[in-house]
């Protein structure tokens, strides 16, 4: 197998969710990859593999970001190199895999080429804690706020023009993006929405009162504002994803529509069959 360098393959025609890589191009070129392993024994397993077939090309020279591990691993390295403006795939070495792909030879050029595109817009959490500090943070699935002692949390939830509820006490809340709405968020009875809904589901986590809240679907264009309404009492901590902060004082959540993320999925089983086949689950 000849590894042949491009200069420039930003021009291939990877279209939208539901076309092809290599559709409508004819590939005479070997492309760059970037590979990013976990450290378990099945990611360093594949690792031995795919560095014996192909070469780990710099992040700045790659054409695509290979990441082996599970959902954890990719969605870290998802915040951590999207700057670098590359598809992502990933080899699921993990358990459920769902923004994974499943391993099946050792031709991971043609897998890529035939995989469909997802655009992912995460969300931008911006916080302030009750000592006044800021910061903000990305989060790819969802953003949560939890109660952080035995006291349920008492929150606040508006947008910029109107409540969203007036005040909510119970566990906490999450807000979820259409691509996270099959984990943490369904796991809270949330709803999942389709890839290319334009929604976000703000979903309450074991409310108390009103008990019978269920949340609500809103326009990605909504920007979320939560207040902790009781912080000396009631301390409450937020949560993007795996990066958490304590002490929260007021969150503010929004979708990032200019930062767009690509990830690559096997053609039969894209991100969007995974979302219908967790639909159809549900309503089991």
């Amino acid at each position: 197998m000849k590894l042949v360098d491009t200069k420039d393959l930003k021009s291939l025609p990877y279209g939208s969710a539901s076309s092809s890589l290599a559709e409508g191009t004819r590939m005479i070129t070997m492309n760059r990859f970037h590979f990013i392993f976990d450290k378990t024994k099945k990611s360093q397993s594949v690792k031995s593999v795919f560095l014996k077939l192909y070469k780990n090309y710099s992040l700045s020279r790659a054409t695509f970001i290979v990441v082996a591990g599970g959902d954890g691993f990719m969605l870290n390295n998802l915040k951590k190199y999207y700057k670098f403006n590359k598809p992502f795939y990933g080899i699921n070495c993990g358990s459920f895999g769902f923004l994974m792909n499943k391993l099946k030879n050792k031709d991971l050029e043609k897998e890529i080429l035939q995989a469909k595109k997802i655009i992912i817009n995460p969300l931008i959490l911006e916080s302030i804690d009750k000592k006044n500090i800021k910061r903000k943070v990305l989060a790819i699935n969802e953003v949560s706020l939890f109660r952080q002692s035995r006291q349920t949390t008492s929150l606040n939830l508006k947008t910029k023009k109107k409540n969203i509820i007036k005040k909510l006490i119970g566990d906490g809340v999450l807000v979820s993006t259409p691509a996270g709405s099959t984990a943490y968020n369904l796991s809270v009875n949330g709803p999942i929405l389709n890839i290319n809904s334009g929604k976000l589901a703000v979903t309450p986590i074991s409310p108390f009162r009103p008990r019978r809240w269920r949340g609500k679907i809103v326009s990605n264009d909504t920007i979320i504002i939560i207040k902790n309404l009781d912080c000396r009492k009631r301390p409450v901590a937020a949560a993007a994803d795996n990066v958490e902060i304590r002490n929260i004082k007021s969150v503010k959540i929004r979708s990032n529509k200019k930062l767009k993320i690509t990830l690559l999925f096997d053609k039969n089983k894209s991100l969007i069959k995974k979302i219908k086949s967790e639909k159809l689950k549900k309503g089991n």
